[in-house]
């Protein structure tokens, strides 16, 4: 365990990763029965500290220590507590009695002193603090650089540095599996392995060849660039979270053999298309629609033809427009100069907004029905004359193939007519398909920057799952 003195080295962080050696000592000196010391099962806190005071056929009668109440429960329904020494440990594992009950009140009793990481054997639990706390500055990752598991407080620099090291060391690939519901900080804690990684390995070339659409910017800067641009096109507000991501992704960061890094790549998994059509009312759209919106770049707005007012566009406006904990602004510079670091060109940069704004007009298409027949036809030609602007198409053909499409059959095509329920849904399909190969292509567009051609040796891999909500679910049979 580390003193106070070596505790320092981890400047302001250190009160959040150990608490004090006075305060630790005290802590476990404190009188304790390991014979009367338990915990008993609540309806309400699931678990509640209490001393037994007799047993008896199967019952226990115990005095939970908040309430000052007597209760007579089942001896299944009581579970033992660890000594005073287990107090916040950092370690699960190392309990004496490992059971639910001491798991959650050791991660809560931490938590209440803002300590959010704690190992469980080779696991590395996190408790969302929903603010933010000093324990990621250069000065934390310089701290657990070279540092053994036990030889540093639990964070997730440690593992990132001890997945480089046993990398080194076995010369074998390793991975960083980041899981847990919506809402648990798991984009964030990925974004902090790439930081940590991006720091401390950094390749002793700093200059890439600039080639067309290439900026003065190093690898380390890219590999740390993508995150604000998948974020932009790839989360989005929930009700359980402000920034979800709705795509899975696997980042592999390839080092050389001497730990620095040489490359990067990325693989995205299961994009959330819905999104960019429905949004539930305490839901938003992805970020990108409101960052653009904002008018922070009125450029932006000229280019593609979008208003700034959401309620314009009825695919981005079915849910919140704004997020209390997002600005937009903010929001949309970074990822205007994370499209820049990653060396896109001019061309595609206009083109990824103008594909965006596309998609937006697409929410105002009318239709209606002609007369006496079921076929729908145009409503109006504006929205469709912005579409195809915007994308470089042609007007009419657009809506010819939107109205009457033409399907194979057999070996031959035939022109099928379309109700205006049928056109909707067709427009709706496009709107999302545009959006997911434009995800897709960014995504490949980033490889081929984060692919220096450099001598690769291992890699570790992040794996970062778009999180699961869990509901409570109660059928009631008439």
């Amino acid at each position: 365990m580390s003193t106070d003195a070596e505790m320092a080295y981890y400047g302001k962080a250190a009160i959040y990763l150990r608490k004090p050696e006075k305060e630790r000592l005290e802590s476990q000196s404190k009188p304790f029965d390991a014979k009367s010391a338990a915990y008993v099962a609540d309806v309400k806190e699931l678990y509640m500290k209490c001393t037994i005071i007799k047993k008896e056929g199967g019952k226990v009668t115990v005095k939970v220590l908040e309430t000052e109440e007597e209760r007579t429960v089942k001896e299944d329904d009581v579970t033992p507590m660890n000594p005073p020494k287990y107090d916040k440990i950092e370690d699960m594992a190392m309990m004496t009695h490992l059971n639910e009950a001491s798991v959650l009140y050791n991660l809560k009793e931490r938590y209440a002193a803002w300590m959010i990481y704690t190992y469980s054997g080779l696991f590395c639990a996190t408790v969302n603090p929903y603010k933010w706390l000093p324990v990621y500055d250069q000065e934390v990752v310089n701290a657990y650089r070279g540092k053994k598991r036990m030889e540093a407080p639990p964070h997730i620099f440690s593992v990132s540095d001890n997945a480089i090291q046993n990398m080194l060391t076995d010369r074998q690939n390793q991975s960083v599996l980041i899981t847990g519901e919506s809402g648990a900080g798991k984009t964030v804690n990925t974004k902090r392995v790439i930081q940590y990684f991006a720091t401390i390995a950094v390749s002793s070339d700093k200059k890439k060849d600039q080639g067309a659409g290439k900026i003065q910017g190093s690898l380390e800067d890219q590999i740390i660039a993508a995150n604000p641009l998948l974020e932009a096109y790839g989360n989005a507000k929930t009700v359980r979270n402000d920034n979800s991501s709705r795509f899975g992704k696997f980042i592999r960061i390839h080092f050389g053999a001497t730990g620095k890094l040489s490359s990067a790549d990325i693989e995205t998994y299961l994009l959330e298309k819905s999104r960019v059509t429905f949004q539930l009312p305490a839901e938003r759209g992805y970020h990108i629609f409101y960052q653009m919106m904002t008018n922070h770049k009125p450029g932006i707005v000229e280019m593609t033809l979008i208003t700034t007012n959401p309620y314009d566009f009825p695919m981005c406006s079915q849910g919140q427009i704004t997020v209390a904990s997002i600005d937009d602004k903010e929001e949309l510079d970074a990822t205007d100069a994370a499209i820049d670091i990653l060396g896109f060109t001019n061309e595609e940069k206009m083109g990824i907004y103008k594909f965006t704004g596309a998609v937006l007009h697409h929410g105002n298409m009318k239709f209606k029905e002609k007369q006496r027949e079921e076929q729908a036809e145009p409503d109006g030609n504006e929205e469709a004359d912005k579409i195809s602007y915007l994308l470089g198409l042609n007007s009419a053909d657009m809506l010819k193939g939107l109205c009457y499409p033409r399907v194979k059959v057999g070996n031959e095509f035939v022109t099928k007519g379309q109700t205006v329920p049928q056109v909707y849904n067709s427009v709706s399909a496009l709107g999302k398909s545009i959006y997911e190969r434009m995800f897709l292509w960014m995504v490949i567009r980033i490889n081929t920057m984060l692919d220096t051609k450099q001598a690769r040796s291992s890699y570790i891999g992040v794996l970062d799952i778009a999180g699961f909500e869990i509901f409570d679910v109660r059928l009631h049979f008439l």
